[in-house]
This record gives C-alpha cells, structure tokens and sequence, in this order.
C-alpha cells in the first residue's frame, strides 16, 4: 500500500499509440514542470501490441503494463493503484486533449471533488451526437443537474473521490461515465471547464452502438442504486395514470366502471410505486 502525500498523478491509459504517446508525454511534461506541487505521470499500457510501451522512458515517467487488454477503465484503476499523490488527473493518449492546461486544472480542483474538461459539441462525430444528446438528457434527468459533458476522459478529481465508489467502476470505456454519475447523485462538488478538443492521433477504440447501449444501461444502474425513485416515481405515476384513462373509457365504451386491463394497470403502478420505495429507503440507510 501506497503512503499517500499531497500532490498530483496524472494517469494515462494507452493502447496502440505509438504514433502519439511520445508527443503526448512531451507536452505533459513541460506543462507540469511549470507547477509547484509534487507529480508524477503515470503511463498504463493496456496491452499494446505496436510497441508502445518500448517508447516510454522509464527515467522520466513510471509505467505498468498489462500482459493482454483488459479495458480503458481497468487501465485507470490500475493507474491509481499504483499512483502516490491525492490528486489525480486522468487524459488520453492520443492527443485530443489540452494537456498543457493541466496546472489550471490543478488550481480549480482547490475546494471541489471533481473538474471536468468539457468539450465542445461539434467535437463529436456527426453520427454519434443523437445518442448522445439522448443519453445526456436522461442523465441531466436523472440526476437533476446540466451535464455539458458525460464522459469526458480529461478531469481531476480527489483519490478520495475515486475510491468512494471504486467498487462500481466497470472496466471498460463507462469508467468516466460511472464517476461522473456517482459523484452528482451524491451531491458531491462538482465544476465543468469548457477545453479545446483535438482531432486524435490512430483509430478510435470506441464501439458505437455497443458502447451506447452500455452507456445506457450504465446511468439507469447508477441511478437506481443513488436515487431509486427518479426512475419507480414517473413510472408508478404512468402506469397510475394509464389505469385512470383506461377505466374511463371503458365506462364510455362498454358502459363498466373497470375491467381486468384497467384493474392490472393500477395495481402495477402501485406496486411499482412501493417497490420504489423500499429501495430508496434501503439506499439511504446504506448512505
């Protein structure tokens, strides 16, 4: 176990970047030698089989590898694991990110859990904003606060943070995703910084719909397990509502106050109602 001291680890998953790593760690570098706290940076090659670990210089920055791909997000946990400071920042390796911004990332950190490097919308890929309009909205929804950017890979964020809830992390791409999440339901302190996104270096690993679906799937997870009745409430109310409309229209149509339809659908919402209940009172005795 580590001896944690006050200072910055900046965490950066790699997998076949050998066309970028080199500049990326460059630039990194010189941004850092600027500020005034204690650093390091810390390179996980998640299997590469380019080469890229070869090109990392072990005197100037410290690597873990991991013998076969195991994921961008275990990637990130191996990373803290290994890191020694209480601040840690992570960002790609590629070369889309601001990396010569991190000492202002540093600064805004001061009296927050999380800063997060928004980036710009026309950013993303013409094909892949509706899903993520979507998936942004039901986030927003769920979580009651503007989210200008779900799953940006640039953000520091306390190691107090980032343990809290490391027991939800997955161990793909939905990392950023599930941080993100778990720290807004939580109310912890949270500031978004608009940044500047560059066109990356190599091919993209993410999976369009397959990740999208994950995505998905990922925020009514969290949700369910912060805030339970954000999801059971609306839907109780639907179904409620639904039995209402259809037990009218019965007595119009075939002149019956109520028939088995009308009857199922207000016993599933009230069902819905109660089992959104028990979690949330189960939710809030484990806070």
């Amino acid at each position: 176990m580590n001896t944690i001291e006050h200072g910055l680890s900046v965490i950066i998953p790699c997998h076949n970047e050998r066309d970028a790593i080199v500049r990326v760690l460059d630039q990194i570098e010189g941004a850092l030698n600027t500020a005034t706290i204690p650093h390091e940076i810390i390179v996980v090659d998640d299997g590469s089989t380019d080469g890229s670990a070869d090109l990392i210089d072990a005197r100037r920055f410290k690597l873990v590898r991991h013998q076969t791909r195991m994921g961008y997000g275990a990637a990130i946990k191996s990373g803290v694991r290994d890191a020694q400071y209480d601040s840690i920042l992570i960002t790609d390796a590629d070369g889309t990110y601001p990396n010569e911004r991190i000492p202002d990332f540093v600064k805004a950190l001061e009296g927050k859990d999380m800063v997060v490097g928004a980036r710009p919308y026309v950013a993303i890929q013409p094909i892949r904003r509706p899903a993520k309009w979507v998936l942004r909205t039901l986030a927003q929804y769920l979580c009651r606060r503007p989210i200008p950017d779900l799953n940006s890979g640039f953000r520091i964020f306390t190691r107090e943070l980032f343990e809290k809830f490391e027991h939800l992390y997955p161990e793909g791409f939905s990392l950023t995703t599930t941080i993100t999440l778990a720290t807004l339901t939580s109310g912890r302190r949270v500031e978004y910084v608009p940044i500047e996104y560059h066109p990356r270096v190599g091919t993209s690993k993410i999976r369009p719909i397959q990740d999208t679906l994950g995505f998905l799937s990922l925020i009514l997870r969290i949700v369910l397990y912060f805030d339970p009745l954000r999801i059971f409430l609306p839907l109780s109310l639907i179904l409620i509502i639904a039995s209402v409309i259809d037990g009218i229209l019965s007595k119009l149509v075939f002149h019956q106050v109520a028939d088995v339809s009308t009857v199922l659908l207000f016993v599933t919402g009230v069902q819905v109602m109660a089992i959104g209940a028990l979690a949330d009172l189960i939710t809030r005795r484990m806070k």
